[in-house]
């Protein structure tokens, strides 16, 4: 079954967890992957977010979990 994340959900899990993964993005929605359709916009939404202001935990590697 879908979790019907919005953009806006994983933008605000983002901005307030300074997430740097799709699984750090899940768990902070109360959730885990279902299907894996989303993840590649997950990704997207967490590059966009971040930016240049990303963590140093994430050492600027993109994680994809």
């Amino acid at each position: 079954s879908c979790n019907v994340l919005s953009d806006q959900d994983v933008r605000c899990a983002v901005k307030a967890e300074q997430t740097c993964s799709i699984r750090q993005v899940y768990g902070c929605l109360g959730c885990s992957a279902q299907c894996g359709r989303c993840a590649r916009t997950i990704r997207r939404i967490i590059d966009e977010a971040l930016g240049s202001a990303r963590p140093a935990s994430c050492n600027g590697r993109a994680q994809s979990s």
